[in-house]
Parts: structure tokens; C-alpha cells; sequence
């Protein structure tokens, strides 16, 4: 009966809503591995030795194509925030976003693409930890414990990495603690402001920041 008729509309929604999600993941999985493996063979193999420079053209990138969608063609909107909002509220999650993406760049000069990867591990270890000095997260012993169990996996991994360069360990675990840092800070000066912010939005506003701080 109709009964029936909805539940397979309903099932035949979430399969199709499934296989989206599925679809774009694949998509961001692919396209992200593409780039961090060019990022690689441009920075080390390359003779390009120069992070800083990639990360600009990067960001001068974002920003261009979020102007142009949003001020050119207007398929999204754009906040009234006033240029002391954005100093205060912008400028430092650009300026940490900066680091991140320097750092994080320049540690493929140093370290392989498997061990940058599986020290990115430590990443829900670190947004926790700065969650709860900057009171964002509140503290709980089994949370810490499972922080300290994947630090422990990585410590393990770092151990048996035959190529392992202190600096470029550095540069990565500085790079991981200003994106934790980034991303809370967006939780404290922008989602709490009422300003949520979609992919573009974000590129609209963070990209020059991050371009000038660079």
C-alpha cells in the first residue's frame, strides 16, 4: 500500500543521498592526495625549494576565484564586517593559517609524504589540548587517555622512520599546533559571532589575511 511506497521512496532518498556522499569524498580524497604529492615532487625533487612562495600563490588563488563568485557573479553572499572586525576577527586565524601552511609545506623538504601523514594523527590530540587551555573543550580523563594512546601510535611510527630529519619533525608538529590553534580560534571569533561560513565565505575572508601575512 502506500506504506510500503513510502518507505521505498524514503530508502531509494538515502541511497541516493549515500552514494553523494560517498561520490564526494572520493572526489576530496583523490583531489587532496594529488596535491600533497605534487607539493612533494615540486618542493624535493623539483628544485622549487621555495614553501613560502607556493603557499602565496595558493592563497592568492583562493582569494581570486572567492572574489570573483562572490563580489563578480554574486552566487554567494558576503558579510557587512567592518575593517576592525576583520583585524581583529580575521587577521589572526590568517595569520595562524599562514604558519600552518608554511610550516607544514616545508617539512615535505625534509620528511616523507607517509610519515607527514601519519603525523597528522596527532591532530585531534592537538585541537583537543588547545580546546581546553582556551576553554572551547573541557577536560575529561578519558578523552586525555585517548589522546595519549595515539600520541603513543605516532611516537611508535616516528621510531621506525629510517629518514627522520629533527628539523623537519619541527617544522611539522609547529605546523599542526597552529592549525589546532586556527581552528579553534574560528570557534571563538567567528561561529560565536553568529558568523557561519561556508567553504567559499571562508576563502573570501581568510585567504587574503593568510596572503598577507605570508
Amino acid at each position: 500500500g502506500r506504506g510500503g511506497k513510502g518507505a521505498q521512496a524514503v530508502r531509494r532518498a538515502v541511497w541516493r543521498e549515500a552514494v553523494a556522499s560517498y561520490f564526494y569524498v572520493g572526489q576530496w580524497m583523490t583531489v587532496s592526495i594529488s596535491v600533497i604529492i605534487f607539493n612533494k615532487w615540486l618542493l624535493a625533487y623539483a628544485g622549487f625549494h621555495y614553501p613560502i612562495t607556493l603557499t602565496m600563490w595558493h592563497m592568492f588563488f583562493c582569494s581570486t576565484i572567492a572574489f570573483f563568485v562572490i563580489r563578480v557573479f554574486g552566487l554567494v553572499k558576503s558579510f557587512d564586517m567592518s575593517a576592525r572586525e576583520y583585524l581583529q576577527r580575521v587577521m589572526p586565524i590568517g595569520a595562524l593559517y599562514a604558519l600552518s601552511l608554511w610550516l607544514s609545506n616545508s617539512a615535505y623538504l625534509y620528511l616523507s609524504v607517509s610519515f607527514i601523514q601519519m603525523t597528522k594523527s596527532l591532530m585531534p590530540g592537538l585541537v583537543y589540548t588547545v580546546g581546553v587551555i582556551l576553554q572551547t573543550e573541557s577536560f575529561g580523563w578519558g578523552q586525555a587517555l585517548n589522546m595519549l594512546l595515539i600520541a603513543f601510535g605516532v611516537l611508535v611510527c616516528a621510531f621506525g622512520e629510517v629518514n627522520l630529519v629533527p628539523i623537519g619533525v619541527v617544522e611539522q608538529l609547529l605546523a599542526m599546533s597552529f592549525e589546532a590553534t586556527r581552528l579553534t580560534l574560528i570557534q571563538l571569533l567567528i561561529n560565536s559571532r553568529g558568523y557561519k561560513m561556508n567553504p567559499i565565505q571562508s576563502l573570501y575572508y581568510i585567504s587574503p589575511a593568510c596572503f598577507a601575512c605570508l
